[in-house]
This record gives C-alpha cells, sequence and structure tokens, in this order.
C-alpha cells in the first residue's frame, strides 16, 4: 500500500483528501456499476481512515520527521 505515517501527511487536510477521495471515487465507481472497483476503492478509503484517524500519532510522525532530516 503506501507508508501512512510518512510525515507528508502531518497536515489535517492532507489526510482528509485522501480518505475522501478513496471514497469519493469508490462511490463513483459504485454508480458506475463496477462493484470491484468499488470495493477494492472503498477499502483503501477505510484503511486510511483508520491509519489517519483511529491510528495516527503526531509525536511518532514528527520524530520520524526528525530522524530523517526533514
Amino acid at each position: 500500500m503506501f507508508d501512512l505515517d510518512h510525515p507528508f501527511f502531518l497536515p489535517l487536510w492532507r489526510r482528509v483528501a485522501v480518505v475522501a477521495l478513496c471514497l469519493g471515487w469508490a462511490g463513483l465507481e459504485l454508480a458506475r456499476g463496477a462493484a470491484f472497483w468499488a470495493v477494492l476503492f472503498g477499502g483503501l478509503g477505510l484503511y486510511a481512515a483508520y491509519g489517519f484517524f483511529l491510528r495516527w500519532d503526531d509525536d511518532r510522525v514528527r520524530q520520524r520527521q526528525k530522524k530523517e532530516g526533514r
């Protein structure tokens, strides 16, 4: 998948945008009748929501950012 603890995702708006984009795309695919792609993007959106909002820890990501020298 992708690294949910990457410092790129520190701003809240980026995390919200990724989740909204994935779930929105799932809705679009479902409306077009492509159930496979809807389930795929819906699962990705739910996984991102879990990682960005339930498991997210700003301190851990900021420490990683300092460690990597960014």
